[in-house]
């Protein structure tokens, strides 16, 4: 197995008191007045494994604990309990252009957000201009990346994570930004990386979507886990229980 979560939950803590402005504050300041939290679970005892090469659709309404579930598996939240073991490098792209620098040129964030992904200086050369080949950015490439679309951004940042095949992909939302043909160009990268081998995590609002391109799907609400197994059964579950 490539993937497994064992009993993972994620904890936040949010704050319970309501301060309307920057008055209140301060009196609450002076008052040394100690802030109330309250616990809240985003993930809550989520378990499954996964085998390399297949593709995991992971669906749920909004507040489900998609994002959070990911963010562990890629390393960026570390779960209040349970474990989440990983054979292998991810390439993850959950919130497009988070590891940019929107005063940077396109190029200039080629070689910035490769280096996140741990790519090295001389691959990142080497492969930049079928990168922005890719990304047809076109001469905007060499414009500050504040000066770009979102969907520009989620173009640039899909081209530098999937220059390569990594052994895991995970995909929160992106096959829904962008225009139509860059939406059908990323989903022939994706389903290309996959027959490649490459393990993926898919997470999206189109059930079309994650019907046509996963094997399973983890299906959640609150954080908990409504259904995980067979594609079209746990979306047959998931569209009654939306209507």
């Amino acid at each position: 197995m490539i993937i497994r979560v064992k009993n993972v939950s994620v904890k936040f803590r949010l704050s319970a008191d309501r301060v309307s402005g920057l008055k209140e504050y301060v009196v609450k300041l002076l008052q040394r007045k100690k802030t109330v939290y309250n616990e809240f679970w985003a993930v809550k005892n989520v378990s499954f494994e996964l085998d390399k090469g297949e593709t995991l659709g992971i669906i749920g309404h909004n507040g489900a604990g998609k994002s959070t579930l990911l963010k562990v598996i890629a390393g960026i939240l570390k779960p209040a309990t349970g474990i989440a073991y990983v054979d292998g490098n991810i390439a993850p792209m959950l919130e497009l252009g988070s590891g940019f620098d929107y005063e940077l040129t396109g190029r200039e964030n080629i070689m910035l957000n490769g280096a996140i992904l741990g790519f090295s200086k001389e691959f990142l050369i080497e492969k930049s201009e079928e990168i922005i080949e890719f990304s047809e950015l076109g001469h905007f490439i060499d414009e500050p990346i504040r000066n770009y679309s979102s969907g520009m951004v989620a173009r640039l940042a899909f081209s530098i994570a999937t220059v390569v095949n990594p052994d895991i992909l995970i995909v929160d939302e992106v096959l829904s930004v962008g225009d139509a043909d860059f939406q059908k160009k990323s989903r022939a990268r994706m389903m290309e990386l996959m027959g490649g081998g490459t393990t993926v995590l898919f997470v999206s609002h189109n059930i079309g979507q994650v019907k046509e391109m996963c094997d399973k799907v983890l299906w959640l609400e609150h954080g908990e886990v409504m259904g995980f197994g067979e594609t079209e059964e746990i979306c047959r579950k998931y569209e009654v229980y939306g209507k």
